[in-house]
């Protein structure tokens, strides 16, 4: 007989954990998480830099791959997600970053009533615990997400930031707080040594209590419906071959897979744009043109330099060294074990008129070898990558067939608007003015690459669509949005249209891309998603 819960939540990551943790800690209902990775046991997971190791490691990540891509020219992108307990927020680069007001107010603008920026910022703040909050106002320092300004200091990153300061983009003390716009030095999701990852913070303590109940290593394969009232999920416990079995949710089902997996589970289920279920011969049991489609990610060019005078991250890197590096983090001393792949960012805006900046650009005391960020070169260099905030390009993920257990196609269309190309081209040259300033003369020997000889618009677009690639930031493919919008999956209570017990509460539900990386963001949504399933007034 299955086991039936009160809640029933499909995706141990970061939105997961947070929801475990807030429905159990009352202690009125009972809940089931269902994780199709494995525990967060392995050590790189922990290790500030192991992100080099599990962003391409089977054991705790999907490796999903993008189809080709005009934009990209026919090249197919990896896009790693966790599969672990934690889910992305295991293996991401630790940056917390949550975006401007007016991403959230566009939100709300567009009929999502309760999403504006003074609407959720309680939230980011009931959950945070910033170690330097300067105001009160708009950061929190009693929640269970320990955030930590990076305490690294190196004189290439001070050089790239007085550079900046030289061409009138300004050092912000903190880019979470009153406005965005300058440079400063990342924030993480770190208690400096570790990683706070969403298991670590939210889902390590409610794991305590008797009323919640964690499988791992569990696929879910549908979600099983009553008509239109979804009463449980079915899942696969040990890969393709392992034991079929079933959880069943008195009260609420919870879909909290991510921007690829909750589409994917909704189509398999029979929930989606009746064409593609028909295609697939899924029976149409809900038809929802908007689930799947939607989807949005931040495309990234990057460049780096050959550095002089100084040494990089990349020497430190490698042979003896790096052994002493590791020595180092274990005597918890400074050492590059702490680090994640950006030190500093800069927000500024592609063009004068622009007064919210649509432009992110991060800066590195390392460089990586050919473009693969999981290896860095053996020469001293630095790196820079820019990107479009608040990109346009839409793109889709559908189900390939019937089986749960088949990647499904993932169309990203990067480049595919206009004013994607326009802005990431003038990314690109502010980046390369910012390499240029006089602060980091000492340190500049000459550009890698592209190379210096690359100069025209429609080359350094070309060279944007060959080597440049996703931040890892998708979104959108259960977008909420009214029951007018042909593309809406989801209402501003995170409620499937059309079905009754039943809600998606991840990034993918996002209407359109904050400026900013997505982590903070989806502990947000969470949050409130919480609130909401417990009938709690808002913030």
């Amino acid at each position: 007989m299955a086991e039936q819960y009160d809640y029933v939540i499909v995706g141990a990551g970061t939105a997961g954990c947070v929801l475990a943790n807030r429905l159990t800690a009352c202690g009125k209902y009972t809940v089931c998480l269902l994780e199709a990775g494995p525990p967060d046991w392995n050590p790189m997971i922990h290790i500030p830099a192991g992100f080099m190791k599990t962003i391409a490691n089977p054991s705790v990540n999907w490796l999903y791959q993008s189809e080709p891509c005009p934009g990209t020219n026919g090249r197919t992108i990896p896009m790693p997600r966790g599969k672990v307990i934690g889910g992305s927020s295991s293996i991401n680069g630790l940056i917390f970053s949550r975006g401007q007001k007016m991403d959230f107010d566009v939100w709300a603008q567009k009929g999502n009533r309760g999403w504006s920026y003074d609407d959720v910022l309680p939230y980011f703040r009931r959950y945070e615990s910033h170690e330097n909050s300067v105001d009160n106002k708009f950061r929190g320092q009693s929640g269970e997400m320990t955030i930590t300004d990076l305490k690294w200091r190196d004189p290439l990153c001070e050089a790239f930031i007085k550079g900046a300061e030289s061409i009138g983009i300004p050092r912000n003390p903190d880019y979470n707080g009153a406005y965005q716009e300058g440079t400063s030095y990342v924030q993480r999701t770190s208690t400096g040594k570790l990683r706070m990852s969403a298991a670590r913070a939210f889902l390590k303590p409610a794991r305590k209590r008797q009323n919640l109940r964690v499988i791992t290593n569990a696929h879910a394969t549908k979600i099983l419906l009553d008509g239109k009232r979804a009463t449980g999920v079915a899942y696969k416990r040990g890969g393709v071959s392992g034991r079929s079995d079933e959880v069943h949710a008195s009260l609420e089902v919870i879909i909290a897979g991510g921007t690829i997996n909750s589409p994917q589970l909704l189509q398999l289920s029979g929930i989606g744009p009746a064409n593609l279920l028909n295609d697939l011969g899924i029976e149409v049991v809900h038809d929802l043109a908007g689930v799947g489609e939607n989807l949005r990610d931040h495309y990234g060019a990057r460049l780096t330099a050959r550095a002089k005078n100084v040494d990089t991250i990349n020497e430190l890197a490698h042979g003896p060294k790096l052994v002493g590096e590791i020595v180092k983090y274990f005597l918890g001393r400074r050492s590059i074990l702490e680090l994640g792949p950006t030190l500093v960012y800069c927000f500024w805006h592609s063009d004068e008129m622009i007064r919210n900046a649509d432009l992110q650009i991060s800066f590195t005391p390392a460089s990586y070898n050919e473009g693969k960020q999981a290896k860095l070169d053996k020469e001293p260099g630095f790196s820079l990558a820019a990107w479009q905030q608040r990109p346009e390009s839409l793109g889709y993920v559908r189900a390939r067939n019937k089986n749960p257990f088949e990647k499904p196609q993932i169309q990203p269309n990067y480049l595919s608007h206009e004013e994607d190309r326009r802005v990431l081209l003038a990314g690109i040259k502010v980046s390369r003015r910012l390499m240029n300033t006089e602060a980091l003369a000492p340190y500049f020997d000459y550009e890698g690459y592209p190379g210096a000889h690359v100069q025209k618009d429609d080359e350094l677009l070309d060279v944007a669509r060959q080597r440049s690639t996703t931040l890892y930031h998708l979104m959108g493919t259960c977008r909420m949005a009214t029951e007018t919008d042909p593309t809406a999956v989801v209402d501003d209570q995170l409620r499937i249209h059309g079905l009754q017990n039943i809600r998606v509460i991840d990034a993918s539900i996002m209407p359109s891309m904050p400026s900013a990386n997505l982590n903070a963001a989806v502990m947000m949504i969470a949050e409130k998603g919480a609130d909401m399933i417990l009938s709690k007034p808002p913030l």
